[in-house]
């Protein structure tokens, strides 16, 4: 199973970028599926998640510090999770990983995820 994310780059504050992250291999129905990102020098930290809730309903997680800026959507029959990031400051500066699960997990966690992306840099101007 591969994470293969994309859409990150350069922007001002304020501006607006959707990351995109497509899971292809084997046969795969990630439960879970979330985005972290480690800025310079700091740890990684968890930013959104999305799980299965039935069909193609899903249940939203956010970071405080995201809540009310980015959304996370999926389609389950591409396999793939998108992170609409809006209104962006410049201590959105980060790498930005995805990571998925075929379990039930706790999604802001990141021992719980068994794949990731190679991750893909926002870089936020002031």
């Amino acid at each position: 199973v591969q994470l293969q994310a994309s859409g990150g780059g350069l922007v001002q504050a304020g501006a607006s970028l959707r990351l995109s992250c497509v899971a292809s291999g084997r046969t795969f129905s990630p439960y879970t599926m979330g985005w972290f990102r480690q800025a310079p020098g700091k740890e990684k930290e968890f930013v959104a998640s999305a799980a299965r809730s039935g069909g193609s309903l899903y249940y939203a997680d956010f970071a405080d510090f995201v809540r009310g800026r980015f959304t996370i959507a999926r389609d389950n029959a591409k396999n793939t999770v998108y992170l609409q990031m809006n209104s962006l400051k410049p201590e959105d500066t980060a790498v930005y990983y995805c990571a998925a699960s075929e379990y039930r997990i706790n999604p802001k966690l990141q021992s719980g995820y068994d794949y990731w992306g190679q991750g893909t840099l926002v870089t936020v101007s002031s």
